[in-house]
């Protein structure tokens, strides 16, 4: 019979079994089967696959209750918002920043950073943030931090001139078995430039205890890195035996090839 039947008959035949077979509990899909592969002479293969077809398509879907594909449930002024918390949060992940939001909102509000009304913030957009999941937070900020990330700027760069001047310990070398000897760097807290004013610290960490002295700067003149290696000396309660600091070659002159604070120490060993 079913060789009879022209395609768009055994397609209106498929088309009327479709929905039916969809719902159909396992035995009655079974006996469907059976039933469209007599009257259309297809194999249950092909009589399975061409059903599952027809009721997957546009005519046998309902849309279910929820946005419509392709669309959002947060609004874009939550996105702009999320993007300012985002940032006063450091750059912190989804996960993290989903726990905070609600201190966060908080704080920013209490300081006058968002104001209900201004802005694009309202009582809607912060039900908004606080709704979100770490996934969706991640998801919605991507296309920020691929454009803009948050980084902290190095002023350091590698160089030669203090492996060619005093003893410096690799990556490999055994760690000391004793207190005294002291990783020191200077960190810049200059945001994503360097421009402008902006404070220095001068820090030091026993590699041996993990003890950690820091203290601040104004800028990287000599007279302050000294000023805060004799500060390091009068703070940590045990001598220093070893200072091992960060070295640059920002300049091609080997007496400028060091960072400020190595060269505060070589100035300092000079002088002594």
């Amino acid at each position: 019979m079913g060789s009879d039947l022209s395609m768009r008959s055994r397609a209106e035949i498929t088309k009327k079994y479709a929905v039916a077979y969809a719902k159909a509990p396992r035995k009655l899909k079974s006996q469907i089967l059976d039933q469209v592969s007599d009257v259309t002479g297809w194999s249950r293969d092909n009589a399975r696959r061409r059903l599952n077809a027809k009721a997957s398509g546009p005519a046998a879907r309902k849309r279910k209750p929820g946005p419509r594909p392709g669309s959002s449930r947060y609004s874009y002024d939550s996105l702009k918002v999320l993007q300012k918390v985002w940032a006063v949060s450091g750059g912190q992940c989804g996960k993290h920043l989903a726990v905070a939001m609600p201190v966060l909102l908080d704080n920013l509000q209490a300081h006058g950073h968002l104001k209900l009304g201004e802005g694009r913030y309202s009582p809607e957009v912060r039900a908004e943030l606080l709704a979100m999941s770490p996934a969706t937070i991640d998801r919605r900020l991507a296309p920020t931090k691929a454009r803009d990330p948050l980084r902290g700027k190095s002023t350091t760069r590698p160089g030669t001139m203090l492996r060619n001047s005093i003893t410096v310990r690799k990556a490999g070398d055994e760690v000391e078995q004793e207190p005294g000897f002291f990783e020191a760097d200077t960190v810049a807290h200059c945001g994503p430039t360097l421009k402008g004013e902006f404070a220095r610290s001068v820090n030091l960490t026993d590699v041996h205890t993990g003890w950690v002295f820091t203290i601040a700067i104004r800028n990287n003149a000599r007279v302050h890195m000294l000023a805060a290696l004799d500060a390091a000396q009068r703070a940590i309660p045990y001598p220093i035996a070893g200072l091992s600091c960060d070295y640059a070659a920002e300049n091609p002159m080997p007496a400028k090839g060091a960072s400020p604070l190595a060269r505060a120490v070589l100035a300092a060993g000079s002088a002594a």
